[in-house]
């Protein structure tokens, strides 16, 4: 079955289990991670700061209307974080070539030594926590969280429009 035929299928019992059992999941891995950012951060790792880093490196000299947009956030957001970032001489900005006018954001050296150190410790860090697994299963877990992965990429814009439903903790109706 073609990719688009199993997104326009009904869903099956099976799906929807699934589905509730992956949403489960990834909101336990979610809070996780949320208790790791906090105590991160009170160490002093911003956790917003290495996500601008990563895909700076990952795109190359961009502008911060492309930055926001790649990482899925609010342009005067991703510019309060980017000024603390060029404060710290961890991002710089560079003339655009193609318009003298507007300036493109890239890592500095010292913000590609902050990022690979703090990927070397985390990567480390997790090699302890699996390496009781056996090999053929942790090559096989990663296999498909890579896939997972690719695939939760592609169909982000679709699961954030399904999904932003406004939730009211004032006990208000929607």
């Amino acid at each position: 079955m073609a990719a688009s035929e199993v997104e326009t299928a009904p869903l099956t019992d099976r799906d929807l289990d699934n589905g509730q059992r992956l949403a489960s999941v990834l909101f336990a891995f979610g809070k996780q991670q949320a208790t790791v950012s906090a105590r991160m951060s009170k160490a002093g790792v911003d956790r917003s700061a290495i996500i601008v880093l990563k895909t700076l490196v990952m795109l190359g000299p961009v502008r911060s209307s492309v930055l926001a947009g790649a990482i899925h956030s609010d342009p005067s957001t991703v510019s309060r974080q980017v000024a603390t970032l060029v404060k710290d001489g961890l991002v710089e900005r560079r003339a655009d070539p193609e318009d003298g006018r507007a300036s493109l954001l890239a890592a500095t050296p010292e913000g590609l030594a902050l990022l690979e150190a703090n990927r070397a410790r985390f990567a480390v860090s997790l090699a302890r926590m699996v390496r009781h697994w056996e090999p053929a299963d942790l090559d096989q877990f990663i296999e498909l969280f890579e896939r997972f992965l690719s695939d939760h990429e592609n169909y982000l814009p679709t699961l954030i429009s399904e999904c932003a439903q406004p939730v009211r903790s004032e006990g208000g109706n929607q």
